[in-house]
């Protein structure tokens, strides 16, 4: 569905000289799967967000995302920020993003979902960060994408917001399926939510593991967490390359 191949992407610096973000990112993404990146802070995992979105062309490299047969086609994503108007209430940012063909569509069972019904008619400003997260991924989810990306959007929350609107997000992984693609620098975020995770190196980046996860979210124990979260820091301990042998 989706196959990223980002073979090099290189920054110039202001002073002229340099900076190698990326020497090798490829995967692809089947339908229906929630996969999470996980590296080190600048190792490329929202430069390679931004390529997917057509928000940074400049690498070497392709991008291509094959819509379904039967399929929307069309891509959403969650920002570290809502970036939500401060002018326009609640249910108005989230119509805002919909497309024509869905602009009448009831978005109160969304709304329940997400547990901000009551908050429709207020102003951003009225809302905590966590509640307009949730205002963030209904306007993701009206879209009905094909394509979910997320780049870190539990972070700055405190512990129990973040562990909230997580168990959110896999509740509405299993009643709205979609491709989802998501950032995190959280291991047990990733190890909770995702089927698959992918793990980069330092920079300049590249896939230190390529793991997946055979048991459901939800028959996760924590235990089985431990156990991924555990082995991917030993991928990276050792900083081998394992996914290109």
């Amino acid at each position: 569905m989706l196959e990223v191949d980002i073979q090099k992407k290189i920054y110039k610096i202001a002073d002229g000289t340099t900076l190698e973000a990326i020497e090798g990112i490829k995967f692809k993404l089947e339908s229906n799967t929630f996969t999470c990146i996980v590296g080190p802070s600048g190792c490329g995992k929202t430069t390679t967000l931004r390529a997917i979105l057509g928000l940074d062309i400049d690498f070497t490299g392709n991008i291509n995302f094959n819509e379904q047969r039967g399929g929307t086609g069309r891509v959403a994503a969650v920002f570290q920020e809502p970036r939500l108007l401060p002018w326009r209430r609640v249910e108005d940012n989230v119509r805002l993003a919909m497309p024509h063909e869905l602009k009448d569509q009831s978005l109160s069972e969304l709304f329940s979902e997400l547990g901000i019904e009551h908050v429709k008619q207020f102003f951003p400003s009225e809302l905590s960060l966590g509640l307009a997260r949730r205002v963030a991924l209904a306007r993701a989810y009206a879209l009905e994408p094909e394509l979910l990306i997320l780049d870190e959007p539990f972070v700055s929350l405190d512990d129990a917001t973040a562990d909230h609107l997580r168990q959110l997000l896999s509740s509405l992984c299993q009643s709205r399926p979609t491709t989802s693609l998501m950032v995190t620098h959280n291991l047990s975020e990733a190890a909770t939510l995702a089927d698959r995770i992918i793990v980069l190196s330092a920079r300049p980046s590249s896939i230190l593991e390529d793991v997946s996860i055979d048991i459901l979210p939800g028959d996760r124990t924590d235990k089985d967490i431990s156990d991924v979260i555990n082995y991917i820091k030993s991928v990276q301990a050792l900083g081998v390359n394992t996914a290109a042998r």
